[in-house]
């Protein structure tokens, strides 16, 4: 008798290490526009410094969009706003 022949590889490499270790699904929320939500419309102006710094990091950069859940429209709001303060000199251009 003839030993049979196997066509399976040997389990290592990358492809073993890949299907043993399971991923855990990955669920986000959708992320509502803080100013639409509470109609903050009025908020967004240069001279509220104190509603303007949570879109700000600690760096002094603006949060993006992803990030801070705020729609298109009030992301334009806030960035000219934001850019007004720091030109008038109401918030840093560094860091906070």
């Amino acid at each position: 008798m003839e030993p049979q022949k196997t066509t399976e590889r040997p389990r290592t490499g990358q492809n073993y290490r890949q299907n043993t270790y399971k991923k855990r699904p990955f669920y986000f929320r959708k992320k509502v526009c803080l100013v639409c939500q509470k109609s903050l419309e009025d908020e967004i102006d240069y001279k509220n410094v104190m509603f303007l710094r949570k879109f700000v990091s600690e760096k002094g950069k603006i949060i993006p969009r992803r990030l801070s859940g705020t729609c298109a429209k009030h992301q334009r709001f806030l960035t000219r706003s934001i850019k007004q303060a720091r030109t008038i000199a109401l918030l840093p251009f560094t860091q906070l």
